[in-house]
């Protein structure tokens, strides 16, 4: 009988694919990156092992060990960590030295064609998480203003210039203006420097999905942190991208978002 695997990384995606998962009946063997999963994923996951980023091989052996045919990965690892002095293994090495550039979709193409090789298949992150991707239109009780109408309509041009050149999937815009976008250093971190730089005055944040965005890796994710952090340094707007962003408690999301007057609206991809 196939079984399921998933490598976790961090936040909450990997435990809402484990409970997803476990209502339909399967239990899914979990290899939790020691650098980025959080330690609770221990009391949710019957088998669980835990590797350090680097040890790909080892990730391979232990999947193939438990039988996993259709493996799962979920949760952020960060592309930073690429230059932190990780030790990779000599399965990685190899993985880095065949990329001509180590961009996430040159990285984690590479290592799912590893895995295919190793007769493990990568599937759709999202595949027991439809519910939790938004369809087009306003999700929240405020919609965004004429002035908001405006930054969405402008930055979500330049963010897909952005993405499709896989440099981010986020950037702030305050009146029509570019002001902080995204490279190596995720979400909040790219909000939190706008703030700094407007002085934390109102903005609007955008995140799209990459052209084509492949949804076995790398999709994007909003949680309540995120939510939080734009209360907390008054950025009013959230814009993203329909069918193909994750909204982690998505019901838990649109309240707080209610609560503080911030708008969040999906689009089409294509729009």
């Amino acid at each position: 009988m196939n079984r399921y695997g998933l490598i976790a990384g961090n936040g909450k995606f990997p435990f809402l694919v484990l409970e997803a998962a476990r209502s339909q009946g399967i239990e899914m063997v979990v290899v939790a990156i020691r650098e980025e999963a959080f330690p609770e994923i221990e009391s949710c996951a019957k088998t669980i092992h835990w590797v350090s980023l680097g040890q790909l091989g080892r990730l391979i052996k232990i999947f193939r060990a438990e039988g996993v045919q259709q493996a799962i990965m979920a949760g952020q690892v960060k592309h930073r960590q690429l230059f932190s002095g990780i030790a990779p293994d000599l399965k990685l090495l190899k993985v880095l030295a065949g990329l001509k550039a180590k961009n996430t979709d040159s990285l984690i193409g590479a290592i799912a064609g590893v895995l295919e090789e190793e007769g493990i298949t990568l599937i759709d992150s999202t595949i027991f998480l439809k519910p939790l991707l938004p369809d087009p239109g306003i999700l929240t009780a405020r919609a965004p203003n004429e002035s908001e109408s405006r930054d969405i309509v402008y930055g979500r041009k330049i963010a897909r210039e952005i993405a499709r050149l896989d440099l981010g999937q986020t950037l702030v815009v305050r009146d029509q203006a570019c002001v902080a976008v995204e490279a190596m250093e995720g979400t909040d971190a790219v909000i939190r420097r706008a703030a700094l730089l407007t002085g934390n005055k109102r903005t609007t944040v955008i995140k799209v999905s990459k052209p084509g965005q492949d949804m076995r890796f790398d999709v994007p994710v909003i949680g309540l942190g995120t939510l939080e952090l734009m209360a907390e340094v008054n950025a009013s707007v959230l814009a993203i991208d329909a069918h193909k962003t994750l909204l982690i408690d998505r019901e838990k999301l649109v309240s707080y978002a209610n609560q503080h007057q911030i708008s969040i609206s999906a689009h089409s991809p294509d729009e």
